[in-house]
């Protein structure tokens, strides 16, 4: 018979016909109990009697090394008889050893460790903490990456898993270093008078050191520009816009392993004048005649005041008989 036990006490009983039976407990390593006498110096080890006739053996806190065959020897009057039992040790998962956290640059290779004890021997398996959440399984050890990019950085989790408890699960954080690449870079037009900002951001690991240059001349926060850096991305401001400010600038954008750059440039924005108010164009005519309602000049002629437009449609009526 086997007895399959984690981590805790193991019990086997053994109960004889009567009490002149004498008994012993052995194990593979020899005689733990002869009778009442315990031979084993193990102080996990004690014999239980909860009457005269049982003589059943019982080891607390069970580790792997107990593993093995335990056997109860009866010397009876009549015959000698034995009953086994084997004991299976099982193990829950454990991760010994992990990898601590790594910092590589972009294109090199990685190699992740994760180590576990368990009986039965614990699955490992790897998976990359991303929204896909790739994983890699298989009984390795090891996790291999060639030639590493920015996107495989991140926490990576390794899982060892068995059927007797839970999987224990520890995580190792991989960084990836990369140059700097800007990803935004916005050029503006502003008035004079007017405040006008410029704008670039920038992905890298390590975060970027910015600069802004104009022509061949690195520019400072002073004299009505403001630099403003955060993580991954910079700002100029020119908080009062005059002719001089408007040009090209270059936005710098650089880490321990490579600097780049954009160009950007600051417009001056015309405002449209304002259109002039339409006047009506009118003429006089003169007519020799009176009329009711009629205005004398100087010289007797009537004076009619008549807009252009009213004469150009009073013609067109004529002419199409109206």
């Amino acid at each position: 018979m086997a007895k399959t036990l984690m981590l805790t006490f193991f019990s086997a009983r053994c109960v004889v016909e009567d009490k002149n039976s004498k008994v012993a407990w052995l194990n593979r390593s020899g005689i733990i109990f002869a009778g009442h006498d315990k031979w084993s110096l193990d102080p996990r080890v004690e014999l239980e009697k909860r009457h005269s006739l049982e003589y059943s053996l019982r080891i607390q806190k069970v580790d792997v090394y107990d593993e093995g065959s335990y056997t109860c020897s009866v010397q009876t009057q009549h015959e000698p008889k034995t009953s086994q039992v084997y004991l299976i040790v099982q193990v829950p998962p454990k991760i010994s050893n992990i990898s601590s956290d790594v910092t590589v640059n972009e294109g090199s290779n990685v190699t992740l460790v994760c180590m576990a004890n368990g009986r039965p021997e614990p699955v490992i398996t790897w998976r990359h903490l991303t929204p896909t959440g790739r994983e890699f399984e298989g009984e390795e050890e090891y996790l291999e990456i060639l030639g590493i990019t920015r996107e495989q950085s991140g926490k990576y989790e390794c899982k060892a898993a068995n059927e007797v408890s839970s999987a224990d699960v520890k995580q190792v954080k991989v960084t990836v270093n990369y140059p700097p690449t800007i990803t935004e870079s916005k050029s503006n037009e502003a008035t004079t008078g007017r405040q006008a900002s410029l704008k670039c951001e920038a992905s890298a690991v390590p975060a970027p050191d910015f600069e802004w240059y104009r022509d061949d001349t690195r520019i400072n926060s002073a004299n009505g520009l403001e630099i403003k850096s955060t993580e991954g991305q910079s700002s100029l401001t020119v908080t009062n816009v005059t002719e001089e400010h408007y040009g090209n600038y270059t936005c710098v954008a650089a880490n321990k392993l490579g600097v780049t750059n954009a160009s950007l440039v600051l417009f001056k924005r015309v405002l449209p004048t304002s259109p002039h108010p339409i006047q009506e164009i009118g003429t006089t005519m003169h007519f020799k005649q009176k009329g009711p309602g009629s205005v004398r000049g100087i010289n007797g002629s009537i004076n009619l005041a008549v807009p252009l437009w009213l004469l150009a449609a009073s013609l067109l009526c004529l002419l199409s008989k109206c």
